[in-house]
């Protein structure tokens, strides 16, 4: 058995147990032999797993550091998902990057690049988004699904949703979406997701969905601080980054498949719409062609948001090149 998918393996069955287990246990079930499970101990030791052992009893994982390695995040996720393989880094320039540069080698959809820490990172319309190390979560994945190429811009929103039911699952705090890319808690954003693709005019060679959040941050810029947060700021909880990031991983796995059924948004509108910050609310849609103000009445099937114009006409706004923001500020 592969280091690594032991590793991830003898993650997943001591997080699993509500017991001690025995490392003859672990040998038979990993048809390993004991002194690689021994090594494998003291690997965990070493990054900060607080592992306790008792004679005939076994080995039972008391504390778990706030790393973001493949083996943790792989070992947290169901045994049978769509996640085919996670890299992880300490530093990368861009997950995006990194991702788009193992699609073109021929990687498969599923997999996922992390990093603690990225210096480089883009977000929408060319805007920079850093990643603080050790304190927040800059993860990409890699998508080849069968759809059209205009559909593309669909799986924005469900990262945003999934991002949201993560939340709620983990913390159990009600995140909103601030359409289309920005998730919010309290009005300031604490997420940014930014999809690109490589396409042909009807064929998608490949997709990739990239996701920055701001965890365990205690503060930010002053030139920022009015409409960016982390979940910290927020919860005042530290949150382990890697149970995040499954839960993330899970929650967008089931919208995404509902999502190829269907080939819309139809299966998530109403959960979407309920979760909108500015449903109801009167928005500045900065669009090239021209601004204008209404009322956002949600989005349809298609993933576009519907806006009421002051004169009663109703607009179908694109995410493309158009903001949407509140009539006095960022929400």
């Amino acid at each position: 058995m592969p280091k690594r998918v032991m590793k991830t393996e003898i993650l997943r069955v001591l997080r699993n147990s509500m017991d001690y287990v025995s490392g003859q246990e672990l040998c038979n079930g990993l048809s390993v032999s004991r002194t690689a499970v021994w090594k494998v101990m003291n690997q965990l030791k070493d990054e900060g797993y607080v592992i306790g052992s008792v004679q005939n009893k076994g080995y039972r994982i008391i504390a778990y550091p706030d790393v973001m390695t493949a083996d943790e995040i792989m070992s947290r996720l169901k045994a049978e998902t769509f996640v085919d393989r996670i890299f992880s880094f300490d530093e990368v320039d861009s997950t995006n990057l990194k991702a788009r540069f193992l699609a073109e080698e021929g990687a498969p959809q599923g997999t996922v690049v992390i990093a603690d820490k990225q210096t480089h990172g883009r977000g929408r319309r060319g805007r920079s988004w850093e990643t603080a190390g050790k304190t927040s979560i800059a993860m990409s994945i890699v998508l080849r699904p069968n759809i059209l190429p205009t559909h593309a811009a669909m799986l924005t929103l469900i990262m945003g949703m999934s991002v949201v039911e993560a939340c709620n699952q983990v913390l159990h705090v009600e995140a909103q979406i601030k359409w289309p890319n920005d998730i919010v808690l309290n009005k300031r954003k604490f997420c940014g997701i930014l999809t690109e693709m490589s396409a042909e005019i009807d064929y998608i060679n490949y997709i990739v969905v990239g996701t920055g959040i701001n965890v365990n941050m205690d503060s930010f810029p002053e030139e920022i601080v009015d409409k960016a947060t982390s979940l910290k700021i927020e919860t005042g909880q530290s949150v382990l980054r890697s149970e995040l990031s499954a839960s993330v991983l899970e929650c967008f796995e089931v919208n995404y498949k509902s999502f190829l059924e269907v080939q819309d948004l139809s299966f998530m509108l109403e959960k979407y719409n309920e979760s909108l910050v500015n449903f109801g609310k009167n928005v500045r849609v900065l669009d090239p062609n021209g601004e204008y103000t209404g009322t956002s009445i949600g989005i349809n099937n298609s993933g576009e948001l519907i806006v009421k114009k002051e004169d009663g006409t109703i607009e179908f706004v694109y995410s493309g090149e158009v903001s949407v923001c509140g009539l006095y500020g960022y929400v």
